[in-house]
């Protein structure tokens, strides 16, 4: 498998040689755009375009904000969960506006997050105007129309989940001006997403095989889709969505927790989308990503657990929610100055102890990310010791989509059934099952079960937004009503000569 993930991963940083970052809207045009004609092209027709979103949603660049620390800054340290962690120094001008909710209108990680997001969507626009262009039909060229269509959808839903109304670029972009527009309504936007997602239901194939590991499914599209619902709150509609991804066989809960999380079992049988990092022996075929590194526990090189930067560490409050002896938390949280325990994907190891501790040790965090953490094997094979580049970063489960079946099910009056498919996810770790009562009881249950099941990647802090539970949990912590929103960055603002407009709760 690794074989393929390392070839699959070569001819996608080939397909395109030029892939480029950008700082703005309009600044993403101060280059020739991408090009492409039929001599360019091979029989997938935009197949070599589709690979370079593929590389791009992943790669050190844009990818940065798809699991990166502004990504961890969006979704994950906005929650109750988690904190911005590392030493109190690294990224101190992080805490005020992610942990405390006192938003910045100019900070690097927000305008980067906002800027990327736009990247994406223009490489996905370059994509589908090429195919248009060239009058391309046939299966191969819908299914990389789809492709792109996917990657537009799941960049405009970060969009606009995190800033409300923002631009609709549906077009490709050709000079500046044609990029400074203004916003459009979320209505707009979500109804974009619909017609991406409703297309990329339809000509995406249920399965790849083990040619394109983590290549884009139906099942992925549904399983997206149905989440675009339920952020809405349309359980409904998100429903039989969610049922036919059930329905069609292809996955099914792996077999341990923690094993989720391993390297050797990346794109398991749970895997419903996850973007596919690779690095070879001796720091070779570097295709990798920020993702567990920027998470990896922090420390002085001479303990020998210098492992990534530190970054999206458990909260006292996430450590405190589980259940009495659920092994998803030593599953999910590796505690300073206790063993790493191999029973819940430990490699035999005892952490230093923590600056928190007695006696204190050098490890400035009481709390570490388990899910990213690196095998020791596989460090040294890769000459990386400081990093874990090659993880996979999971970004759709299908647990996630066993309890968004549960929660349209008791929202919509069957209860009942809700039961079965929480029991399902509790069952996979040895806790006992859970009955139905009542709507609020059964919707309590589903709300713990998503925290646990879910911790650390990036689904709390929406869910809580979602669920109107937000001001309740995190006001606490500094958040307000309108703290749901993030400020659109100034620079983009100024940038547009005050074509768009800030939210107006900012």
């Amino acid at each position: 498998m690794k074989k393929i993930k390392r070839i699959l991963w070569s001819i996608l940083i080939l397909a395109i040689p030029m892939l480029f970052m950008v700082s703005g809207c309009s600044k993403f045009l101060d280059r020739k755009p991408l090009t492409a004609t039929l001599d360019d092209l091979n029989q997938g027709g935009i197949e070599g375009l589709v690979f370079g979103i593929y590389s791009a949603v992943k790669d050190y660049d844009i990818g940065q904000v798809f699991g990166g620390i502004p990504w961890q800054g969006m979704h994950n340290f906005r929650s109750d969960d988690s904190h911005k962690g590392s030493e109190p120094s690294d990224g101190a001008e992080w805490v005020a506006p992610f942990d405390n909710f006192v938003y910045v209108k100019d900070l690097w990680a927000s305008n980067f997050y906002w800027d990327a997001h736009y990247s994406l969507i223009h490489l996905t626009n370059t994509a589908l105007q090429t195919a248009d262009s060239l009058g391309l039909t046939g299966t191969e060229s819908e299914v990389n129309i789809a492709e792109a269509r996917f990657f537009r959808a799941f960049s405009y839903f970060d969009l606009v989940r995190t800033f409300g109304d923002v631009p609709k670029i549906d077009f490709r972009i050709y000079n500046a001006a044609q990029a400074n527009i203004a916003k459009s309504p979320a209505a707009a936007i979500y109804a974009l997403i619909d017609e991406d997602l409703q297309y990329a239901a339809t000509h995406l194939p249920l399965v790849w095989g083990s040619k394109y590991p983590g290549r884009l499914t139906t099942g992925a599209a549904k399983s997206l889709w149905a989440k675009t619902y339920l952020f809405r709150g349309n359980f409904s509609t998100a429903l039989p969505l969610l049922q036919q991804v059930i329905s069609s066989g292809q996955y099914a809960l792996f077999s341990s927790y923690h094993g989720i999380f391993k390297d050797a079992n990346e794109n398991c049988s749970e895997s419903i989308l996850e973007w596919q990092n690779y690095m070879g022996p001796n720091r070779t075929d570097d295709h990798g990503s920020w993702y567990a590194t920027c998470q990896g526990v922090r420390a002085p090189n001479a303990t020998g657990w210098n492992l990534g930067w530190g970054w999206n560490v458990p909260t006292d409050a996430f450590v405190n929610s589980f259940e009495a002896g659920d092994p998803r938390l030593p599953s999910t949280v590796l505690f300073s100055g206790q063993s790493d325990d191999p029973a819940t994907g430990g490699y035999g190891s005892v952490l230093p102890n923590s600056s928190f501790d007695v006696p204190p040790g050098p490890l400035p965090q009481k709390y570490w990310n388990k899910k990213v953490y690196a095998d020791p094997a596989v460090r040294q094979s890769t000459g990386w010791l400081d990093g874990a580049y090659w993880i996979n970063q999971r970004v759709i489960r299908y647990a996630d989509v066993l309890l968004m079946t549960a929660e349209c099910l008791n929202e919509t009056g069957t209860g009942t059934q809700a039961a079965d498919f929480v029991n399902q996810v509790r069952s996979r770790v040895g806790l006992p099952d859970t009955s139905f009562i009542d709507q609020a009881q059964m919707r309590g249950v589903i709300k713990k079960e998503r925290r646990a099941e879910l911790g650390l990647e990036g689904e709390r802090f929406f869910d809580l937004v979602r669920w109107g539970d937000a001001l309740t949990v995190l006001g606490p912590l500094g958040y307000q009503h309108r703290c749901r929103f993030y400020p659109i960055p100034q620079p983009a603002i100024d940038r547009s000569n005050n074509v768009l407009v800030q939210n107006p709760e900012w």
